[in-house]
């Protein structure tokens, strides 16, 4: 083994210089929550007063704070004395910002509805004009009318005050001489990023956009799509004729959703009446807009089948179970392929059918998984029937990002429009997109309810490229590139308590790691019931229906792609979209592709666990060779001691780590775990490795053997590589047993080891050692499918999975 992990070192010579640091996850200290200097305005003029003001709805972020400008609607406009008409717009102008509502053909009493937005920070005038212009079709636009504002006179608004009622008012001419006709409606003040007009208003910072670019800068929710198991129980068929009626044919089911195809096998007897009683196993979503296509096929030759009928269901008819009982089977007639296209006129003369017997249902009581169970954000089953009440909240200010690095060239420099997206159970919420900074700065907070602290959430920051004309390089149709992401796991997190931390971007390019700049966050999770959480602790990760009827690795990986294909073309159908390569980037979508990086990572986490057992060995070798007298001497008496006393053992272990895990309390990790250069050995990886892990599969290699084999061995190995990290998971379980990763579960299992050594110290060692022994030699009868509470509470202990890239 020693040899092994000398000839791996010796393949990845280290890179020159160490930048360990810059990898480091940094404490922060931003100034959160909602504060109101100066009475509230920009004079000292407000509806608020007296010292600083704190609230709960915004306290995770720094306070932003905006000029808005509601402009409602028009009155009494003039007509043009050239054309006779008017088309009005209104031009709201702060110092150099400039923004403009849509303009309307011929109305005179127009209504717009429309929110600017004007960051303070960016103010440099203490005068807000609000114009209102005819549009010229030739030449330049007339002047209607003005208001001007005096910002010192600007109310303040704070919800959850009721929005500010708009007002008329008379408009000016351009000198501010005198009043002209017509009336503009609007509403001015002051207010923060936590005003509902903030999502939708124009901002001032991201004025150069325009046309359809304005949608897919603005901050926005989404609700993944609910997703359901379709299992389709093929039994039977009957009176199933082949076109050749001179042989009996070979069958087979083929059903199709969407672009998803599955097939039984081949009925081993060639007979009219064939009997398969399969399962095939779907993913769809609600509300279901494909429909289920059965046909029955004849294997005619290796290359050739014949259809012998076919049957389209709708998703609707079929009944929705949550438990494992089965649903009452059906039989459908099929219609014969090509019947009433090629034969119509023979429609009467059908004087029978074949027939298939089908057992359909949408399975309510499984999760449907569309991300990786290693960092899985909900086990919900589907059915809402089958949902628990939430045992925490949490809470994620997004604050902004540090020196990223240019994504695309504009106007011949380098430029990035970044925006972040959050995902965690079926909640998506995307940042609003900051124009031009390698600095963005967001402040925005979003909540999650929790089912389940033993989940992680996955932050990713993304390059806008779909701003209109101004992305240039026609990068409308081009994609929002990745900068880095942030995974975090619940578990870690102590409750009630604010993280404020800045993670490194990191990403693997085939150059080699690179760090793309930080994010900053502040995360709080809170938990509503703590006798909740600790029953969570003892259930099941998944619903379960996964263990009393399990798929296998092969179905679970492929409904986990075709979930995901549908997540994907689910949410780019909003708007704005959340497009393919974002869902993709965030659901980890080629986790489990073979890697020869990987594959030395897990290696390194197994032998990083056995070392452990190694250092135990040779503290005994010590002990054995008098080392250390005063050690040698305790380590005798104990024996002596538990040699004559054998029933002390049991207790005078779990007092011992009872022990440890109190002395491990004073090394807690402070700051939740992230991503691990060295653990991930992603700082010292060769260039001809991760020419291999960014080699397209299938390869790209020129030579057909060569192809074949490279994609047979990458297939093996991901397999291997999965196994590996499979074991490396469950050391470092035992590991985060004693060592307060999740302060939960160590809490629990310190109590649990110091009831277990007062009761084992009352209990005669014989009783422990009878009822232990009955207990594991029960009857299958008196067992259980599901796993034990031991077994449940140590799925949900934490690894070290979440700090690999």
């Amino acid at each position: 083994m020693e040899k092994r992990m000398q000839s791996l070192n010796a393949q990845a010579p280290l890179l020159p210089g160490d930048h360990q640091e810059d990898y480091n996850l940094k404490d922060t200290s931003p100034q959160l929550g909602e504060r109101w200097p100066n009475g509230g305005t920009f004079g000292g003029r407000g509806w608020m007063n007296g010292g600083d003001r704190f609230t709960s709805t915004y306290d995770l972020v720094e306070q932003m704070f905006y000029l808005y400008v509601r402009v409602m609607k028009a009155k009494e406009l003039p007509p043009s004395s050239l054309t006779g008409s008017c088309d009005p717009y209104v031009e709201v102008k702060l110092g150099n910002y400039k923004g403009r509502t849509k303009h309307f053909d011929r109305k005179s009493n127009p209504e717009w509805n429309q929110v600017f937005a004007f960051s303070k920070d960016r103010v440099q005038s203490s005068l807000l004009e609000v114009f209102v212009k005819d549009k010229e079709m030739l030449g330049r636009d007339d002047y209607v009318g003005r208001v001007v504002f005096d910002l010192n006179e600007v109310p303040t608004r704070v919800p959850p005050d009721s929005p500010l009622a708009p007002q008329w008012y008379r408009l000016e001419d351009r000198r501010g001489e005198g009043k002209v006709r017509g009336e503009v409606m609007l509403a001015v003040w002051m207010g923060t990023q936590a005003d509902e007009a903030f999502t939708e208003a124009w901002h001032s910072d991201a004025a150069s956009v325009h046309g359809e670019g304005v949608f897919n800068i603005r901050s926005k929710v989404y609700v993944s799509p609910k997703l359901w198991y379709l299992r389709v129980n093929v039994i039977e068929a009957q009176d199933v004729v082949a076109n050749d009626r001179s042989r009996l044919p070979d069958v087979f089911v083929k059903a199709q959703i969407g672009n998803q195809v599955l097939r039984t096998k081949i009925c081993p007897t060639r007979t009219p009446n064939p009997l398969w009683n399969e399962d095939l196993v779907f993913v769809t979503a609600e509300p279901f807009e494909e429909q289920l296509l059965i046909t029955v096929e004849d294997r005619v030759h290796p290359s050739k089948e014949d259809v012998l009928g076919k049957i389209s269901l709708p998703l609707n008819e079929f009944e929705k179970r949550l438990d494992h009982r089965p649903v009452n089977s059906r039989w459908f007639n099929l219609e014969k392929y090509g019947f009433g296209v090629m034969e119509g006129d023979r429609r009467k003369e059908l004087k029978f059918s074949s027939r298939i017997h089908l057992r359909v249902c949408l399975e309510g009581g499984y999760h449907v998984l569309d991300e990786s169970t290693m960092y899985i954000s909900d086990q919900r089953p589907t059915a809402k029937q089958l949902w628990k009440q939430p045992v925490g909240i949490l809470e994620v200010g997004i604050l902004g990002a540090q020196g990223l690095l240019p994504m695309k060239m504009k106007d011949g420099r380098g430029s990035t429009d970044a925006y972040c997206v959050a995902k965690y159970g079926q909640k998506w919420v995307r940042t609003r997109t900051i124009m031009e900074t390698f600095n963005p700065r967001w402040n925005e907070q979003y909540t999650w309810e929790v089912y389940d602290p033993c989940t992680v959430i996955t932050l990713g920051v993304f390059d806008n490229s779909h701003l209109g004309g101004n992305s240039g390089g026609g990068s409308n149709a081009g994609r929002d590139a990745r900068i880095g992401k942030v995974r975090i796991r619940l578990s870690t997190l102590e409750a009630h308590r604010t993280y404020t931390h800045s993670y490194p971007l990191l990403v693997l390019h085939p150059h080699g790691l690179k760090k793309m700049g930080e994010l900053q966050l502040a995360i709080r999770f809170t938990t509503l019931s703590l006798a909740n959480m600790i029953y969570i602790y003892g259930q099941p990760l998944l619903p379960k229906m996964h263990y009393l009827h399990p798929f296998t690795v092969n179905q679970v990986d492929n409904l986990r792609y075709q979930a995901m294909n549908i997540v994907a073309r689910r949410l780019g159908r909003a708007e704005p979209p959340l497009r393919k390569e974002v869902v993709e980037y965030m659901l980890d979508v080629d986790s489990h592709m073979w890697s020869m990086r990987r594959s030395k990572a897990n290696f390194f986490r197994i032998m990083s666990l056995v070392s452990g057992m190694v250092a135990i060995g040779q503290w005994f070798g010590s002990v054995c060779y008098w080392k250390n007298p005063i050690t040698s001497v305790l380590v005798h008496i104990l024996f002596l001691i538990l040699v004559w006393y054998p029933e002390l053992i049991l207790p005078t272990l779990c007092f011992y780590m009872f022990l440890v895990g109190l002395w491990n309390y004073r090394y807690r990790p402070r700051y939740p775990p992230h991503m691990d250069t060295k653990l991930s050995w992603a700082e010292s990886v060769n260039p001809d490795e991760l020419d291999e892990e960014f080699d397209t599969f299938p390869t790209c290699k020129p030579h057909d053997v060569v192809r074949m084999r490279y994609d047979r061995l990458r297939s093996v190995a991901g397999r291997i590589q999965t196994v590996v990290g499979d074991i490396a998971t469950q050391g470092e379980r035992f590991e985060s047993l004693l060592g307060w990763r999740d302060p939960r579960a160590t809490s629990l299992f310190i109590v649990f080891c110091v009831c277990a050594a007062v009761v084992l110290y009352a209990t005669p060692f014989r009783v422990v050692a009878l009822v232990g022994g009955l207990y594991y030699l029960r009857h299958p009868r008196f067992r259980s499918k599901l796993p034990s509470v031991p077994s449940s509470f140590f799925k949900r202990l934490p690894a070290r999975t979440d700090s690999l890239l």
